[in-house]
């Protein structure tokens, strides 16, 4: 149903989609879709949370990647913004949804982000308990990048980012941001 759900809201956004549309396109009963959701706007928060599942579980993987902590924070960067924008771009009409009911996708993803930060956390104790971060404050960096990369999903999603820069073009400058945040010494 989420998924039915998802392709309906993508075509016809959250505004013009019934829940009897819902239901007709699953092929369930209305009263099976309320069984499961009181209203639209909590079948389009378990919509959020699937694209944030989705986020979650591939920067999850990427921590559990066998490399060196300053390149995972790096990869850990583009995966998420790449990620973003990926379920941005496939949801169709859902994207202005998204931006209109943005408070609703913060609360959906209030989980997603403290997982985040504790991958950061992870990551940047790893490289100095490596020696190979010189960071004062772990918990303060991870907040400062979490928050920065949360920043940029807009101006990323939408191409602004230095006249639609693109990752191999800004790799470069992130790889240096990141060395110099966390103190590391040899470029």
């Amino acid at each position: 149903m989420i998924d039915v759900a998802r392709r309906l809201f993508a075509q016809k956004g959250l505004n013009g989609t019934t829940m009897n549309d819902i239901a007709k396109a699953s092929g369930k009963g209305r009263r099976t879709l309320y069984a499961y959701f009181a209203n639209k706007e909590e079948i389009y928060s378990a919509v959020i949370e699937t694209e944030v599942d989705r986020i979650s579980d591939k920067m999850e993987e990427v921590a559990a990647r066998d490399m060196e902590p300053e390149l995972k924070i790096t990869t850990l960067i583009y995966t998420h913004l790449n990620m973003v924008k990926e379920a941005v771009v496939r949801n169709g009409n859902l994207r202005a949804e998204f931006f209109r009911n943005i408070w609703m996708v913060e609360k959906v993803r209030q989980a997603f982000d403290h997982e985040e930060l504790e991958l950061y956390r992870r990551v940047i104790k790893e490289g100095c308990e490596k020696g190979q971060f010189n960071v004062e404050n772990e918990d303060l960096l991870a907040d400062v990048i979490h928050y920065c990369i949360k920043g940029l999903e807009v101006p990323y999603i939408f191409g602004r980012l230095r006249n639609g820069m693109t990752e191999d073009s800004s790799r470069p400058v992130v790889v240096n941001m990141v060395r110099r945040m966390l103190g590391v010494s040899h470029y």
